[in-house]
Formats: C-alpha cells, sequence, structure tokens
C-alpha cells in the first residue's frame, strides 16, 4: 500500500498518537528534572557552561513538561494551537536537555517525537485559541500524579543510589540535590496556578435564555440566516433552551440540563464551517463541569463528527420525510387519503396560513382548543424536545388554521427554514366540534402549501423506536428497544405512529444519541424523557395518542 493511501489512516490516529507522545515527554522532563545527573557527563559540562544556565535549564526543564501534559489534552481535542505549542516545547526541551547534564538521549528521544508530529498539521483543524480549552478536573489530577510520581523518584534515587550513604538532611544541602527540588517545586507551583486559573477561566454553566434576555435576539437572526438548520432548531425559540454561542456568533449548539446531564439537542446552528468547534467546545465545557454530555436527535448526516468526538452511538428510531416534488393525491394507495381530505373540504373545512406573529389576533380562540385538546389528553405541556401552548412562543410561526363554518377548528404552529430545504409541525389541536378526519386534510393541504411555497420537503417527525434490530449480535439497547416496539403498545402507540406516516410514503431516516460512553446513554435517554415531561411527575402521567399517531 503507498503512502497517499495511508496517509488518511495516519490522520486519524494522529491526534491520539500526538497526546501520547507529548504526555510521555512531559513525563520524561518531569522525571529528569528531578532525578541525578550523570557525574561524569556533568563534570563536562560544568567545564565548559556558565552554572546560571544549567540552573536555569533544570529549572525551565520541568515547567515544559507540566505544560506538556497539558497540552496533551488539547492535541487530542485536534487544536491547531495545541500542535504549534508542542512542537515549540518539544524543540526547547530538546535544546535544553543537553544543558542539564548533556542528556543526549532525551535530546534524541524528544527530536524523534517532533519529527513524528511534524508533518501532520492537518489532523488539527481547530483553531480555537489555548485559553478556550477546558482544562478538566482530571487532567489536572493526572499532571499532578506526574509530577508527584518523579518526585517519589528523584527522592528515591537520591537515597538509594550513590548518595544511600549520606543523611536525606546532608542531601538538601547539596546543589544537585537542590536543583532537582527546585525543579519539581516549579513544576508544582505553576500547576496550582494553572489550576487556580482553571477555577476563574473555566466558564460556568450557561443559564437557560428566554425572550427577556438579549442572547434570545441573537438566537432569532442566526435562525433567520442559517446555513445549517433543520426545522426542529426552531425549538431554540420556546424560552427553556441554554446556548453555547460561537466565536464569530454567527452559530450556537442549544442544549438542557439536568443533574449531571448536558444534552445538546440538535446539531450546531448557524454556519456550516462552525458546526465542529461548537461540537468540541460543548463536550469539552461539560467535562469541565464534570457533566455527562450527550447529543440527542441526531442525523445521518452528523454520524462524521461523532465519529471524530470520538461519541458512542445508538439508533433512537426514525424521522419520516415526505419529498413534496413527488408527492400526489393521485393513484390507488391515496385513494383512502385522497377521500378522507375531499370529504372534510366538502364538509365546509377552510385552510389558510397565518404569518408569523399574526396568530396574536386569534389567540384567544387557539386558547380554547389547546385546552379543549389537552383535557383528553394525559401528559400536560411539553418541553425541550417538544413545543408546548404559549402565546409568545406561538406567535413566533407561522399558523395553519382550519376553519368550519367560519369557525376555527383546528391549528398547527409550523418550523420553516431559511434555506427552505423543509418544514415541519410543531403544535397540533383540534377542538370537538372538528370535522372527522380533520388530521389527513390538515397534512395534505400542508403539503400542497409547503409545495406551492417553494419547500422540498415535509418532514413528518419521529417514529420512536422504529427501526432497531433485534439480531443475536445487536447491541443489546437496540434489542431492547425492538422488543418495546413490538410488545409496548401499552405504554406509546409505536406501531401506529409508524403507520399512520407510512400513509404518505415517506423516507425514513435514522435518529441517533451519541455520547462519550455507551453506559451514558440509558440515563442521557431518561433525562431526556423528564426534561420534555416536566420531570417525574409529567413523565408518570403518560400521554395518549391522538388520530394522527402522535403524542401530545
Amino acid at each position: 500500500m503507498s503512502a497517499p493511501e495511508l496517509r488518511p489512516a495516519a490522520l486519524a490516529v494522529a491526534p491520539t498518537l500526538a497526546a501520547i507522545l507529548a504526555a510521555s515527554a512531559g513525563v520524561l522532563l518531569l522525571a529528569s528534572g528531578a532525578t541525578p545527573s550523570e557525574p561524569t557527563r556533568f563534570a563536562i559540562l560544568l567545564a565548559f557552561a556558565p552554572s546560571a544556565l544549567i540552573e536555569i535549564s533544570h529549572f525551565v526543564s520541568s515547567i515544559i513538561g507540566l505544560v506538556l501534559v497539558l497540552l496533551a489534552f488539547g492535541l487530542r481535542a485536534r487544536l491547531d494551537a495545541a500542535w504549534w505549542a508542542s512542537l515549540v516545547m518539544l524543540a526547547a526541551g530538546a535544546v535544553l536537555a543537553i544543558f542539564k547534564g548533556l542528556n543526549w538521549e532525551e535530546t534524541a528521544t524528544l527530536t524523534a517525537f517532533f519529527v513524528a508530529i511534524l508533518p501532520f498539521h492537518e489532523a488539527f483543524p481547530r483553531k480555537a485559541a489555548l485559553s478556550r480549552m477546558e482544562i478538566t478536573p482530571g487532567w489536572l489530577l493526572s499532571a499532578a500524579a506526574a509530577i508527584g510520581g518523579a518526585a517519589f523518584l528523584g527522592w528515591w534515587m537520591f537515597n538509594h543510589v550513590e548518595y544511600a550513604d549520606r543523611s536525606w538532611m546532608r542531601i538538601m544541602g547539596d546543589r544537585e540535590a537542590a536543583r532537582a527540588i527546585r525543579s519539581s517545586i516549579a513544576a508544582a507551583v505553576v500547576l496550582m496556578g494553572i489550576g487556580v486559573w482553571r477555577l476563574i477561566a473555566t466558564p460556568a454553566t450557561p443559564p437557560v435564555v428566554d425572550d427577556t434576555d438579549p442572547d434570545f435576539d441573537r438566537v432569532r437572526a442566526i435562525l433567520a440566516k442559517a446555513e445549517a438548520a433543520e426545522p426542529a432548531s426552531n425549538l431554540a425559540l420556546l424560552g427553556d433552551k441554554r446556548f453555547l454561542f460561537s466565536a464569530s456568533g454567527e452559530s450556537f449548539l442549544m442544549f438542557g440540563v439536568r443533574r449531571r446531564s448536558w444534552i445538546a439537542l440538535g446539531p450546531p446552528i448557524g454556519r456550516h464551517d462552525e458546526r465542529m468547534e461548537l461540537f468540541w467546545r460543548f463536550r469539552e465545557l461539560a467535562d469541565a463541569h464534570a457533566a455527562r454530555a450527550g447529543f440527542y436527535a441526531l442525523g445521518p448526516e452528523d454520524l462524521p463528527d461523532t465519529v471524530d468526538l470520538g461519541l458512542a452511538i445508538q439508533k433512537t428510531g426514525e424521522s419520516a420525510i415526505v419529498p413534496l416534488e413527488s408527492f400526489t393525491l393521485a393513484g390507488r394507495r391515496r385513494e383512502v387519503l385522497r377521500r378522507n381530505w375531499r370529504k372534510a373540504g366538502e364538509g365546509g373545512a377552510a385552510f389558510e396560513v397565518l404569518p408569523a406573529g399574526a396568530a396574536m389576533t386569534v389567540m384567544a380562540e387557539l386558547r380554547v382548543i389547546s385546552d379543549a385538546w389537552l383535557a383528553h389528553h394525559a401528559g400536560g405541556e411539553k418541553s425541550f424536545s417538544m413545543g408546548g401552548f404559549d402565546p409568545r412562543y406561538v406567535a413566533e410561526f407561522p399558523v395553519a388554521l382550519v376553519r368550519s363554518e367560519g369557525r376555527i377548528v383546528a391549528f398547527a404552529t409550523l418550523w420553516t427554514t431559511a434555506h427552505k430545504a423543509s418544514f415541519s409541525m410543531d403544535l397540533m389541536r383540534y377542538s370537538d366540534e372538528a370535522p372527522k378526519n380533520i388530521m389527513d386534510y390538515l397534512f395534505v393541504e400542508l403539503l400542497q402549501w409547503g409545495k406551492g411555497e417553494g419547500y422540498t420537503a415535509f418532514e413528518f417527525g419521529m417514529a420512536p423506536l422504529a427501526g432497531l434490530d433485534d439480531r443475536p449480535l445487536a447491541p443489546i439497547m437496540s434489542r431492547v428497544g425492538r422488543l418495546l416496539y413490538e410488545r409496548g403498545e401499552g405504554i406509546y402507540n409505536f406501531q401506529g405512529v409508524r403507520r399512520y406516516k407510512d400513509k404518505y410514503d415517506p423516507v425514513w431516516q435514522p435518529r441517533y444519541i451519541a455520547a462519550p460512553r455507551r453506559w451514558a446513554i440509558p440515563f442521557l435517554l431518561a433525562d431526556i424523557g423528564l426534561l420534555s415531561s416536566g420531570g417525574m411527575s409529567g413523565l408518570t402521567k403518560r400521554p395518549r395518542p391522538n388520530s394522527a399517531g402522535r403524542p401530545s
């Protein structure tokens, strides 16, 4: 196999390998600074090098060792700045090793590490500054353990090698021992300073941003022109999310927090070129707060990024997408749907779409319909991954209305996108006076409206647990999910949701949840359910599916 063919594989492992090499180099320098020099070489060095240079070399080398241990974290996270800094530190360490005691082996090792990392600059695409790197408590503890281990090694060598016949108190006065002690103390002091800086500089958990916060206008502005967005991105306007904004302010990632779970809802929204940076920053920020990071409602196009992030992936169901160009009511397969739509229209049903903000004029009528609908559906209003009826939130979007004899009998809020690749519905509610099969009428009218507005697809929403495999070698969560899908109709109308949406011949796309460790996924799914249902009390009030097969 030729070198060009091997390069993609080499780039894939380069961040991990570079992190290992940097950490190893750091431990080497810490151990070297804390242990005695070889006497013969040291005597030769004293003949031509001033003692001040030797002292400075020992002192600075230990600090460089600590810095390399910490930079390993940035290399693993693919930071461009960490790559540059590691090269500088390795080069400086290789030069200083000569002036510590003619440690040519150490110089050769550090030079080899430098040469191994140098060709893989493109494996470190993240342009964030080192100051944005979140140093986690675990990483600080690892660095402290490296310093402690090096100091213990030095103590043991001074006590058990050529100094074994002298008391430790006398060794303390030796220049060689004092130099080693100063080097270890310097590294420890620098580490303590970094720890204090981390406590001050690590951002606090971002607060919930609602419509009273100035950042809410930033969210609206990003959604209005986002290159990367899907209909469910509009859940950012619900007023219960926390946000992580990009450095440019043109992208964001929204998430919720429940206890130790930090759950990103969907991929980053805004500019395509800022997606990966926000993915990484969210994972690092959660890690810095000792939280479980999770990424929920990801699509197939997000999987390459989750692999780069080193995440475990689990399928949670499938989403139905109806291509509008090919949708038609003609044909035998559409006979029932066509009849239901025609009967509703002949019975006096009329469809219209109010632009965003205009729903305020009919909000009182919508509230009556919503309250009546909720009275028939247990569980109450939802949040986080589903919208709820709030006048301010409803007014953010276009609203589709169905009137019968001049009265509003059903409505749906519409999630639109700036690029018009697709649109979807959020709230769908109807009154007791609504004609039979009103949802079929509403869906057909919406599909025709979307096609006329230039949208290419209609997203029908999720069919939870659909498409999971129950094979002997399938993941245990997939097998349990498949069992629930087939036997759990008493818990939720899983198969009914799938059957209802199949009437529209959608394209089914898988949806996933991702987390750093697979065992954390069940806990994250439980916390997503609690966030969406308003806590344990809301979750225990199991909603019954409506006539469209969708839960309240």
